[in-house]
């Protein structure tokens, strides 16, 4: 039995493959992107545009652009992409702001988690519950 939960637990920490899959699009462009359910062709394999970077991960940022700016006007869009980051913000959110407009920004690790409503259970969460479940049946 616990050879089993090992062999369960280390099949859903790791991911196989090489390539992450993120939907890619810009609401400035595409409306499409503004949808709750997003459609088959924002899909994208970043490894197909890997030009000496590989990608890791997905990005979705939600841009406000608060002022007039060479003749546009005041909007709000959705930019969704592939992405790599080797900072302290990565698999996290933070914000952004500056003269005429704020971003949030957030990325994430698993396939097409930058969708609108993506939801997906942490690999730490996953972690400390099979180890809880470990050492309470090693305690009894």
């Amino acid at each position: 039995m616990r050879y089993a939960l090992v062999f369960l637990f280390l099949c859903a920490a790791f991911e196989w493959g090489f390539a992450i899959m993120c939907y890619e699009c810009n609401s400035a462009i595409n409306s499409l992107c503004l949808e709750k359910v997003l459609p088959e062709s924002l899909k994208k394999n970043c490894s197909d545009h890997d030009k000496g970077v590989t990608h890791t991960m997905c990005r979705k940022i939600i841009q406000h652009v608060d002022h007039s700016v060479n003749g546009k006007y005041p909007e709000s869009r959705v930019v969704r992409s592939c992405g790599w980051d080797e900072t302290k913000f990565k698999g996290m959110c933070y914000h952004r702001a500056g003269y005429g407009g704020r971003q949030e920004v957030c990325s994430c690790m698993t396939d097409y988690c930058n969708g609108a409503f993506a939801a997906h259970s942490s690999t730490a969460l996953l972690i400390f519950t099979v180890l809880q479940m470990l050492v309470t049946n090693l305690c009894k």
